[in-house]
């Protein structure tokens, strides 16, 4: 259901915080241009836990009507209060997402079951869902037997792993039907050679060609060509994470014309030393 590459996108603000809808606009265009599935609106890389209910449903809604059915959207309505997911996740279904992103909750640990009722109670809503493994944000994974018996239900359709673990897509394959996306850019072609489909990928924000290119050629088994790109690619891969995601990838886009550089606390620019590294990744690949 999910296979393909996802672009996790920021959102834009302008200078005062409020959100640019203009330069969302844009940015979801530059993204369908550039050949990406789908766009994952308001999840890490959109800085949700600092936007409020309203600024959620205003950004969804507004990816939904400007992609215009062209692409899928996914929408991240996660939340560490099951209460608070659900909300969110009835309006994505409502305002017409293609499926939800479903971040571990986070800070509160909750068990196993605690987990497993979670995600359930969000699937029931009937949009389909991408969970989202992500330890070095939530605090906790997802284990892989909560995966398992998630796997089950009927709404649950896929996985984001950014966990860093290449073993883990084989590890879920082996027990399980279930679309398996990578999270982490660097990993994208080495999980997708161990049966993952597909990538949510912070880096198709500044390269969506690249990224959606790259993925399209594993997918048709074309290795060679696919590693050729992932190695020249590489370094920009792993460089939008010299600081907390998405502060680089924001300033990249900001640094491309594309859109302003303002953040909102406690999320702050990039230091100057970071800015001079990616000023120079960024001229490398003329992006700049």
């Amino acid at each position: 259901m999910f296979e393909g590459s996802y672009t996790a996108i920021v959102t834009p603000f302008r200078a005062d915080g409020s959100i640019d809808f203009e330069a969302l606009d844009r940015h979801v265009e530059f993204q369908i241009e550039g050949g990406v599935t789908g766009l994952v609106p308001v999840g890490t890389t959109g800085e949700s836990p600092t936007l409020n209910f309203d600024d959620h449903h205003a950004v969804i809604e507004r990816v939904i009507k400007t992609a215009d059915k062209r692409v899928k959207v996914i929408a991240g309505t996660g939340g560490n209060s099951t209460e608070e997911a659900l909300e969110l996740t009835a309006h994505a279904r409502d305002a017409g997402a293609d499926g939800t992103l479903q971040v571990t909750p986070y800070y509160n640990k909750p068990t196993d079951r605690g987990l497993t009722n979670h995600f359930a109670a969000v699937a029931d809503l009937g949009l389909p869902v991408m969970l989202y493994n992500v330890p070095g944000r939530s605090g906790i994974p997802i284990p892989l037997d909560v995966v398992v018996e998630l796997a089950a239900h009927e709404h649950v359709a896929a996985v984001k792993e950014a966990a860093g673990s290449v073993g883990r897509v084989s590890q879920i394959l082996d027990r399980c039907e279930l679309d398996v996306l990578s999270g982490d850019d660097p990993l994208t072609l080495p999980m997708m050679i161990v049966g993952a489909v597909g990538v949510v990928s912070v880096a198709s924000n500044v390269v969506p060609a690249v990224v959606s290119n790259m993925v399209k050629l594993a997918s048709l088994n074309m290795w060679q060509d696919a590693a050729a790109i992932h190695r020249e690619f590489y370094p920009l891969f792993s460089g939008l994470f010299m600081e907390t995601n998405p502060i680089p990838v924001k300033t990249a886009l900001a640094m491309m014309g594309q859109m302003e550089e303002s953040f909102r606390l406690p999320m702050c620019p990039l230091s100057d030393e970071s800015r001079v590294k990616l000023r120079g990744l960024l001229e490398t690949y003329e992006l700049i």
